[in-house]
């Protein structure tokens, strides 16, 4: 599986920390929309799909947790705890995040507005469509 970690270029000085966030630059899509999770519970897991269509890029902007990403052939586990890095989520891979800090937030980019008939939800057929 070809993963994508997308490292962003920080700046700053004394003050902080400033990462930039554009599309067709750092971000490889145009960005339609955006969205973040926050104050997800220890020991819930999210996600649990795929997407047809749908391009994506996760950040953590605060915090940490993990991804379970699978391509119907090979399942690998990546730990998100880096907020100047973007996973890139590409249509066709089956994602869940775990394993969420109390304080974690995690910021989500896609090339589309929310589109229900672009989401594989059950496992079961994400595994048929990869056969």
């Amino acid at each position: 599986m070809d993963i994508q970690l997308v490292q962003l270029q920080k700046h700053g000085d004394e003050r902080g920390s400033l990462v930039a966030l554009e599309d067709q630059r750092n971000v490889p899509f145009s960005i339609k929309r955006a969205y973040y999770l926050f104050g997800t519970k220890e020991g819930v897991r999210r996600g649990f799909h795929a997407h047809k269509k749908l391009q994506q890029m996760a950040i953590v902007v605060r915090g940490q947790c993990r991804f379970h990403l699978d391509d119907g052939k090979e399942q690998v586990e990546i730990l998100l705890d880096n907020p100047a890095q973007g996973l890139m989520i590409p249509p066709g891979l089956w994602h869940e995040m775990y394993d969420f800090s109390s304080d974690c937030v995690l910021l989500v980019l896609a090339n589309e507005h929310y589109d229900e008939s672009d989401y594989i939800r059950k496992y079961e057929d994400f595994a048929m469509e990869k056969k």
